[in-house]
């Protein structure tokens, strides 16, 4: 983990309630898809932790939505404004157990770290799938994106706006494939845990304090040790996990 200062490179609506903002600076301590990273806001307390939807040497790409006081201020953001952020957090995905045909599932605002994940996962050669779940068709984002990586993209959406009407298990239950990686709310998670044929991992979306585990306030339990989501995770192994 490093304390960093950040440049707004852009800050741009993708969909409905979802942004975009690319920020400029030292990305040294990002390794691997699946971390994050907390920022923090001018007035407000807490840090805000947000998944790393890609990074390169010189940039991080995050996707936000907006759902309260935060993240409404965090939209009016700029260009050239400058951020407070804690970078290399969370452990991350795992791509050494993904065996050739991984799928990937991604619901909602658990969309973005699964952008990374597939370029990574693409770069090494495999045939990747990805599944995003959206409740309508306005809150869409990054279909082509990950299409133009080279993976099979499936979309489905609650109320059948666009794709397929339902949820991301009416597609997967039809899919085969080596391994999967999820990241999205918690029923999501339970639904796919009750229908997935392999091992996998899946990225908590959990509330947070610090962020890198000295508050102990996104502590859970698993089926060996209690584990803080914010330094233990935010991936863990399906094995591990009591539902």
């Amino acid at each position: 983990m490093k304390q960093e200062i950040f440049e707004i490179v852009s800050n741009k609506k993708i969909a409905e309630n979802i942004y975009e903002m690319v920020l400029s600076g030292d990305t040294a301590e990002i390794t691997k898809p699946g971390q994050f990273i907390n920022i923090k806001l001018e007035g407000f307390f807490l840090r805000r932790p947000i998944s790393v939807c890609d990074f390169n040497e010189n940039t991080i790409t995050i996707i936000y939505k907006v759902v309260g006081n935060g993240t409404e201020f965090m939209a009016e953001l700029s260009s050239g404004d400058k951020l407070d952020v804690l970078v290399g957090l969370g452990n991350g995905f795992d791509t050494t157990k993904s065996g050739d045909c991984p799928v990937l599932i991604g619901g909602g605002v658990g969309v973005p770290p699964m952008y990374n994940l597939c370029k990574e996962l693409v770069n090494e050669g495999k045939e990747v799938s990805v599944i995003l779940g959206f409740n309508t068709k306005k809150e869409i984002f990054y279909e082509e994106k990950f299409k133009s990586l080279g993976a099979k993209v499936y979309v489905t959406t609650a109320d059948g706006t666009y794709g397929t009407k339902g949820f991301v298990t009416d597609v997967l239950k039809d899919l085969e494939y080596s391994y999967f990686y999820t990241c999205g709310p918690l029923p999501m998670f339970k639904a796919i845990e009750s229908i997935v044929k392999t091992s996998g991992q899946y990225s908590f979306e959990e509330r947070m304090g610090c962020g890198f585990g000295a508050c102990m306030g996104c502590s859970c339990k698993t089926k060996y040790k209690n584990i803080r989501i914010c330094k233990d995770g935010p991936v863990l192994e399906r094995e591990v996990i009591v539902w």
